[in-house]
């Protein structure tokens, strides 16, 4: 009979950031080991607050699934003599799998034939396998940081308190730590502190829900959004949506209790990113705006126990804001003293990697990428704007403001410049070219910051690439995955035509005195390849999102020099591909490309000798192919890809004529190899919009 299984871990207040990726690491684990186990089972739900980690697996089966396996021995050969008797391979062998010889099969295998045997495994009892299956799953998430505490030599992320370990009501063993498992659960901090004893797994959520605490992460999240959203109609505004902070707060209290409070008016006169980022940052509390989508001088303060005394609880959370805030105009007052390109001599002293030198070095670099990449995409009447925004454009970074708070730089250098006097197309960019900051963030509103942004982008990732810290596994230090997604969503919003080989060319050529002494793996690919073969991969997976991964590979392998141009004709192929003439077209096509790899090695390029066709059928075709190349040229340089793909569709009948009447490897070597020049140029033409061998004709 199937049993519900329950592990929670207990531990003091474990840090926010750290609870959801922690469920994760937990799930994934019990899953895989359970998988490996043969151990079936139902729904796997994960609970999380500050002060548990916990997962619920349901209809967990009484124990593992029975195999039978195939176990291969030695060869035939080998275990028989010539007689047919068995050797001492065979005898051990067959001794190994607890089997008498008169067993043993024959396999016959790629390597001939081999003796092999039929062997039974039995599953293990449940109880059994997960006793090794939790101790996986506790000791295999991966906190960012650990401690250790008192004699304990079990590093976690907090010290745990208890742990509960259930399959149906049966204790599991499970020792994490100085702690060893039990059914003992504990509630709320303060409101419930009793402990509570399960009987079950199922009881789990409900009682914790009667001992104050909302185990569920969904449902506490909820509760936090609607009480919040709540509060600020309540303080007269409404709630400035912040998805990051809600989840913060979600795993930072047990039960959501918010309370609104204030702060000076004088206040709203900073930069509202400095307030909103005063009270985020430091205190987790969220935003108020007004009817015009103003800050109030109000905030929302989530606790973890209900209020008993309002006024005595706001004082205490007004007074920590009000230093908080008295501290932002400091900074925001003394770093206006200074005009903002007197700062920009301190960036040489400002290192931004080892190897790649100062963010001054950084700056000159980016400069002069941004000014051509203005010539390429027509925005040459920039240069000025993206001179002086480029040279401002990290300046803040040695303000007393951004310095303390980060995450401001660019919102920073934008007010500092508006207070210096520099043009508002100037401060605008020197915002703009840090967005988007996110993959949920804005993008630029103008060109000056786009084109600044993405000479930056360029420039961190062919210098990082270069000196050969590029992205391993999950581990990206300098967030290149980030900054390469950024780079195309910008190009593509913002329309630029431009080569992205060149430009890539162009940043590597700005970083050639750097990299004068950079030694590189032998057989590595050079830096140029690795960061184009990596804006592949990145495009790949983001357009893989909503267009089918075939049609994506079939547009990247015939060229993405031009992104704009490549995501055209995704559209194009993608609006095409569904229709009836579609699939025989990519068959017809993939026929072509076949003969071509593998007849068209050895016949030297050249253009087709219209002499030589002498068969009705080649000389339709290439009189076809001749008049759709002038077509599908025009409509490709008109952007016009779906009427492109239309005009190849019309080569179909003749494509399929060839194909049955005309015998491409004749034994005539001229006649083969002009019938395989003219494969060669139909495939060329296919080449334009996509390479439709790629293309699963199935789908």
């Amino acid at each position: 009979m199937a049993s519900d299984l329950l592990l929670e871990i207990g531990a003091e207040e474990i840090p926010a950031s750290f609870v959801l990726p922690a469920l994760e690491d937990l799930k994934r684990v019990i899953t895989e080991r359970a998988a490996e186990a043969r151990l079936k089972h139902g729904e796997v739900r994960t609970y999380g607050t500050p002060r548990r980690l916990a997962v619920w697996v349901k209809d967990v089966a009484e124990r593992g699934e029975d195999i039978t396996r195939e176990v291969l021995g030695p060869s035939a050969k080998a275990g028989f003599d010539k007689d047919g008797k068995p050797t001492k391979a065979a005898e051990k062998f067959a001794e190994s799998q607890k089997l008498p010889v008169e067993s043993l099969l024959r396999v016959q295998t790629p390597k001939g034939e081999y003796l092999g045997a039929k062997v039974e495994e039995k599953g293990r009892p449940a109880a059994d396998l997960l006793k090794d299956i939790l101790h996986a799953a506790v000791h295999g998430i991966n906190f960012r940081k650990t401690m250790r505490w008192g004699d304990v030599d079990q590093a976690f992320a907090r010290p745990v308190q208890w742990v509960v370990a259930l399959l149906g009501n049966e204790v599991l063993p499970v020792v994490l730590g100085d702690v060893k498992s039990g059914r003992t659960t504990y509630g709320h901090r303060f409101l419930s502190p009793a402990a509570i004893e399960l009987s079950q797994p199922s009881d789990y959520e409900r009682a914790l829900e009667k001992a104050n605490v909302v185990p569920d992460f969904g449902k506490r999240r909820a509760a936090v959004l609607e009480r919040v959203r709540a509060a600020a109609v309540q303080a007269g505004g409404k709630l400035m949506e912040d998805e990051s902070l809600v989840d913060q707060v979600t795993n930072l209290v047990e039960l959501p209790n918010p309370v609104v409070g204030g702060f000076e008016e004088r206040h709203l006169d900073l930069p509202p990113e400095v307030l909103v980022q005063e009270m985020k940052s430091h205190q987790r509390y969220f935003s108020i705006l007004d009817g015009q989508g103003k800050l109030m001088p109000r905030f929302i303060a989530v606790s973890n126990t209900p209020v008993r005394d309002v006024k005595l609880s706001l004082r205490g959370y007004e007074r920590v804001l009000r230093a908080r805030l008295a501290d932002g105009r400091f900074f925001f007052d003394e770093d206006r003293k200074t005009p903002l390109e007197a700062r920009t001599g301190k960036l040489a002293r400002v290192v931004w990697q080892g190897q790649l030198g100062s963010y001054a070095d950084k700056v000159e670099r980016f400069r002069a990428l941004a000014v051509k990449l203005a010539g390429w995409t027509g925005h040459g009447e920039l240069t000025s704007t993206l001179e002086r925004a480029s040279t401002l454009a990290k300046a803040d970074l040695v303000t007393g403001m951004v310095g303390e708070f980060p995450e401001l730089q660019g919102v920073m250098g934008r007010e500092y410049a508006r207070a210096s006097g520099e043009p508002e197309p100037v401060a605008l960019a020197i915002f703009e070219h840090y967005l988007p900051r996110t993959a949920e963030d804005s993008l630029p509103t103008q060109d000056a910051g786009a084109l600044i942004g993405l000479a930056d982008r360029l420039d961190t990732l062919c210098g990082i690439f270069a000196i050969g810290k590029g992205p391993s596994g999950a581990a990206d230090p300098f967030a290149l995955r980030r900054a390469c997604l950024s780079t195309i969503r910008i190009v593509l919003d913002r329309g630029y035509r431009f080569s992205l080989s060149q430009a890539v060319d162009a940043a590597l050529e700005q970083l050639a005195p750097k990299l004068a002494n950079v030694k590189r793996k032998a057989g590595e690919p050079a830096p140029r390849e690795q960061v184009l073969d990596f804006f592949r991969g990145r495009l790949k997976a983001l357009w893989t999102e909503q267009y089918r991964t075939d049609l994506v590979e079939a547009v990247l392998s015939a060229g993405y020099d031009d992104l704009v141009s490549a995501h055209k004709r995704l559209q194009a192929l993608a609006s095409i591909v569904g229709q009836a003439d579609f699939a025989p077209l990519a068959v017809a096509f993939k026929r072509v490309v076949n003969i071509v790899e593998k007849q068209g090695k050895d016949v030297s390029r050249g253009a087709v000798s219209s002499d030589r066709l002498t068969d009705d059928a080649e000389r339709q075709l290439h009189a076809a192919f001749v008049q759709a190349r002038g077509r599908v040229g025009d409509r490709v340089k008109a952007d016009d890809f779906s009427g492109a793909l239309k005009e190849i569709t019309s080569l179909k009948p003749t494509v399929d004529t060839f194909f049955d009447k005309v015998m491409v490897m004749a034994e005539d070597k001229e006649l083969r190899e002009n019938r395989i020049r003219l494969l060669t140029e139909i495939g060329t033409l296919f080449n334009q919009v996509a390479d439709f061998s790629k293309i699963q004709s199935e789908a």
